[in-house]
């Protein structure tokens, strides 16, 4: 199964960017990203962070590009061992996804989505994804908090995630956080179950 990590999948043009993944480090490494790819950090060091979690044993990256400048990624991860979710063997976690400010409105994030969720493996995990109105870009979008809750929960809504009330503090920590899930179709039922004790710290003892 780790081989579908490390291989590439087929690119998928559109007219204007060309989407492809998962990408490994090799690759990324002979393209340059976007200047505005700056949510999370520096855009340099934003294509430093894809090259290492491409590197993950559970790390996938697609991408969205123009020519050979990255205008879009979104990425998948095991969860950080300081997230309660890291003590689940089935859960992958959607870690981030952003699109540079000068290619938006164009359906990048969408196709994004689509293109990773076609990859069999997903089909073998639990994936969530923790949303915190902090990195948000609410100056960018015009919109207010709560509306660019409800955009990402579409967005992520379009390939099945769902919205799932929890105790995390993470989540807690702000009302309009947001932890979404999608039960991947080969997820055992055991597995299952233990994920919904783990939702609330209270139903569980964690070890």
């Amino acid at each position: 199964m780790l081989a579908c990590y490390e291989l590439e999948s087929p690119k998928k043009l559109t007219n204007e960017y060309l989407l492809e993944g998962p990408v490994v480090s090799k690759s990324l490494e002979n393209l340059k990203i976007n200047q505005h790819l700056t949510n999370f950090r520096p855009a340099e060091e934003q294509k430093k962070a894809l090259m290492a979690i491409s590197k993950m044993p559970k790390g996938l990256i697609y991408i969205a590009r123009s020519g050979r400048e990255i205008v879009g990624y979104v990425t998948f991860h095991y969860p950080d061992e300081y997230f309660r979710w890291s003590k689940h063997p089935k859960v992958l976690e959607l870690g981030g996804i952003e699109i540079s400010p000068d290619w938006r409105k164009k359906g990048i994030a969408e196709a994004l989505l689509e293109e990773a969720f076609r990859n069999s493996v997903m089909e073998e995990f639990i994936v969530v994804t923790l949303e915190f109105c902090w990195h948000w870009d609410l100056t960018g979008s015009g919109l207010e908090i709560f509306e660019y809750q409800k955009m990402l929960e579409k967005l992520f809504g379009a390939v099945n995630l769902k919205r799932r009330a929890t105790d995390d503090p993470d989540i807690t920590e702000h009302p309009a956080n947001v932890l979404m899930v999608r039960f991947g179709k080969n997820v055992g039922k055991k597995d299952i179950l233990l994920f919904e004790d783990m939702l609330f710290e209270g139903r569980a003892e964690f070890h």
